[in-house]
């Protein structure tokens, strides 16, 4: 019979990674149905989804990670076995070294299997994070797909794929009832929302025009915030110094010439600036979260890198607001009244935009 590890082992060197490379032949034993999902933060992020059979775990990639609802099938690519001692390995595996990178455990738990099949597995997990049934499903060589069977949690939406943002009206002065606002600096940059789902990150702008592409440097905030699935509301802006500068927004288009690329990748590097938050796990805030508790919910996710950050509010300080406008050269402030609702797509005056 042969060693179902022999690929694993030929993969690594066990002097130059920390995971388990154990030299024994795996031994069939009584099935325990245990099951790892590792966060593998290798070239490209992904999740493997490990499943005991057999005396090894078999294995599967996931790029995307498990399909938290019924509507898409997701890529998954069966890969070689891997040993038991990998149910709770986690660690940094060296640059260079076959799947080099940071390895989390996402989820563990046991399963139940419904049909295994050398072209379809279908099993469901009882896990701490990953509950339900799904089915692994060849669709050629070593590509597999992935689809959750069973209905989501109660109160589960889909991720909305576009959604228009809300804008505000324009005031003269500050509101009488200050105590009332939350107070944003206005920063005249390219209004954004941020769709980050399955360490992947989509632009669209308030046009929905897809300008992923543009900003290279933000592509990574989809890897930052996994496992986490959200859409944020915010702008891109580019800094020039400590000053933003909106000239350096002007709308790009995709080059047409070396001359244009470089010009295009000598511009400032931008900032995503993250000020509100519309869709989080599933749920919607839009309509039933008030704008104080969306941006509660929106500085737990701790939104802040080299190119993004969640810039700060001031409840009831519209003064002060004003000020820090006027000493960072911006427009001025946007007003957005505490309780208010997010109106896609609608000018309210719950949102207020005001000059100095």
């Amino acid at each position: 019979m042969s060693d179902r590890l022999d690929e694993y082992r030929r993969k690594r060197d066990a002097k130059r990674t920390p995971e388990p490379v154990p030299e024994a032949k795996p031994e069939a034993k009584a099935l325990e149905n245990r099951f790892v999902i590792q966060q593998h933060h290798a070239r490209a992020l992904h999740w493997d989804v490990r499943l005991e059979r057999d005396g090894v775990l078999v294995s599967f990639a996931v790029p995307r990670g498990l399909p938290r609802d019924q509507k898409r099938n997701n890529l998954a690519k069966h890969t070689e076995d891997h040993p038991l001692e990998y149910l709770d390995f986690h660690g940094e595996i060296p640059a260079g070294e076959y799947g080099g990178g940071r390895m989390l455990i996402h989820d563990t738990g046991t399963y139940e299997t419904d049909k295994w099949r050398s072209d379809e597995i279908s099993v469901t997990f009882h896990g701490d994070r990953t509950a339900g049934r799904y089915v692994f499903f060849q669709t050629g060589g070593k590509d597999w797909m992935v689809r959750r069977m069973d209905p989501p949690e109660p109160g589960w939406e889909s991720m909305p794929e576009v959604i228009a943002p809300m804008t505000a009206t324009r005031r003269a002065g500050l509101p009488p009832d200050d105590e009332a606002w939350g107070y944003e600096l206005s920063w005249a940059g390219r209004r954004t929302i941020a769709f980050v789902s399955g360490g992947r990150l989509k632009l669209l702008d308030d046009r929905a025009t897809d300008v992923t592409a543009w900003y290279p440097e933000l592509r990574p905030l989809g890897d930052a915030m996994a496992p986490t699935e959200a859409v944020l509301d915010g702008e891109i802006v580019a800094f020039d110094g400590t000053t933003p500068s909106t000239a350096l927004l002007a709308k790009r288009t995709e080059p047409k010439d070396a001359g244009a690329a470089k010009r295009q990748s000598e511009r400032a590097p931008v900032q995503f600036l993250a000020y509100d938050l519309l869709w989080l796990e599933g749920h919607s805030t839009v309509e039933a979260v008030g704008y104080a508790q969306r941006r509660e919910l929106l500085e737990d996710l701790g939104v802040a890198g080299d190119h993004w950050q969640t810039p700060p509010f001031f409840p009831g300080g519209g003064a002060f607001a004003l000020d820090a406008a006027t000493a960072q050269g911006l427009p001025g402030v946007v007003a957005k009244r505490l309780d208010s609702a997010y109106l896609p797509g609608r000018r309210s005056r719950d949102w207020l935009l005001i000059s100095p």
